[in-house]
């Protein structure tokens, strides 16, 4: 236990997290196994991503398989990186299309968690916009020798800021877009706090009307349910252009889109997908990755899933050779296996010297013992594939906190002794997984 260090606000973050049985945002580095083929074709995405093109990828597991896990390891590689990182969590009131603004919900979700390297907990949008606006005032200021307080660099400035915006006038509203970046940037330079969070609030969704907006910001467009995924391809050519690798969009729990019963809405949240997969597949949208988590149900019902929409099934099924049993991590599903019960043993290894880390005490549990709970976890559910990582930290995580609040009580009372092998057989047992493991 002793070489293990991880900061007591990371371990009370990964503690209190398992416990209740929600993926942490924080040291998932600590307790990761796995996934290896996985990541690292994700991570083969981000270098595409980064070099001006886009991804496309469907993550599905079942509920407890590691999704959502993964999602959150890849958003947290990813903002080491520096890309900008959005996530969103569908539901009845944030899809990919609605009549009731359930678009539009998704994007300000997204919006709000809008993250970078510096500001990893969401709600990096205006600290992105000082931080554009700072580079280009130094670098006018090295490039000119203007002095901070000089008139002329002001206009210097919004040259420079003009000249990245223009690119993006070509673009699906862009001309809009730009207008209000240059807005920001008046109420910056005026100090006008007003004019500052009008452009703001554009930016983020939240004018209910085009009225509204040509008011306060002389702009005829608002985002909306119909054009919100077009903002998101703006802004992810923007954070390209003003230092960032991309934008990610880490969009999660995609069964809600399965659990529609509206036929037609389902339908239109279909077709919204497969634009997202036809312009990262196409070129149609650069620095620009879009990762979903969803159930393989929600992917391969034929009746209410996205097979039941011809043009995606088309494009997401496997090929001849790709079918096999054998995944193909370049494709645009990544179906997640469960974790082999080695890598469980492993993980909950890692869990019991983080507990005892925490909470300031020598990790008694031995690895017979883990065995021991592994074994009994799957004879409890009756099938090798009903275990899944969230329920197995769950029961590991309420049998670490009894035992280390109740001295008295024994591993054996809790979990029940385990059935007697032959001494030899089960040493040369566990000596063989310690072995293979380097544990």
């Amino acid at each position: 236990m002793s070489e293990l260090k991880i900061p007591k606000r990371v371990s009370t973050a990964l503690v209190n997290s398992l416990t209740a049985g929600v993926v942490p945002r924080i040291g998932l580095e600590h307790i990761a196994v796995g996934r290896l083929p996985e990541v690292e074709a994700i991570l083969r995405d981000m270098d595409n991503i980064a070099e001006g093109g886009a991804a496309f990828k469907l993550i599905t597991g079942r509920y407890g398989s590691g999704k959502s896990f993964l999602l959150q390891m890849i958003r947290n590689y990813a903002m080491d990186r520096n890309f900008v990182v959005a996530d969103a969590d569908l539901s009845p009131e944030r899809r990919l299309v609605g009549t009731k603004g359930q678009g539009l919900a998704t994007y300000r979700e997204l919006m709000s968690h809008l993250s970078t390297r510096t500001r990893p907990d969401g709600g990096a949008l205006e600290l992105m916009l000082q931080k554009w606006i700072m580079s280009l005032q130094q670098a006018a200021m090295q490039e000119t020798g203007y002095t901070p307080g000089s008139p002329e660099l002001g206009t210097e400035v919004e040259q420079r800021i003009y000249a990245v915006t223009s690119e993006m006038r070509g673009l699906v509203h862009g001309f809009d877009f730009a207008k209000v970046l240059a807005a920001y940037w008046n109420g910056h330079k005026l100090a006008d706090d007003g004019q500052k969070q009008d452009a703001l609030r554009w930016l983020r969704g939240e004018f209910a009307t085009r009225t509204e907006a040509r008011n306060a910001l002389g702009v005829g467009v608002i985002i909306d349910d119909d054009n919100w995924y077009d903002y998101m391809k703006l802004w992810a050519e923007f954070t390209g252009a003003i230092g960032y690798k991309g934008l990610l969009l880490f969009i999660d729990e995609g069964v809600n889109l399965y659990k529609i019963t509206n036929s037609i809405s389902r339908q239109s949240n279909y077709e919204k997908l497969l634009t997202m997969f036809n312009d990262t597949m196409q070129g149609k949208a650069e620095r620009l990755g879009i990762f979903i988590g969803g159930t393989p149900q929600f992917v391969e019902d034929g009746r209410r899933g996205l097979f039941s929409y011809e043009a995606l099934r088309s494009r997401l099924v496997s090929g001849r050779y790709g079918s096999a049993g054998l995944n193909n991590y370049t494709g645009p599903i990544v179906a997640l296996e469960m974790l082999s019960h080695e890598e469980i043993l492993v993980l909950l290894q890692k869990l019991r010297d983080i507990h005892a880390l925490h909470y300031g005490y020598e990790p008694k549990l031995t690895q017979a013992q883990l065995v021991h709970f592994m074994e009994e976890a799957v004879g409890r559910l009756g099938a090798d594939e009903l275990l899944t990582p969230r329920e197995v930290i769950r029961d590991f995580m309420d049998l670490l906190h009894t035992l280390s609040q109740h001295p008295d009580i024994t591993f054996e009372q809790l979990v029940g002794e385990r059935k007697a092998k032959p001494a030899q057989a089960e040493e040369n047992e566990l000596d063989g997984f310690l072995a293979e493991f380097d544990l």
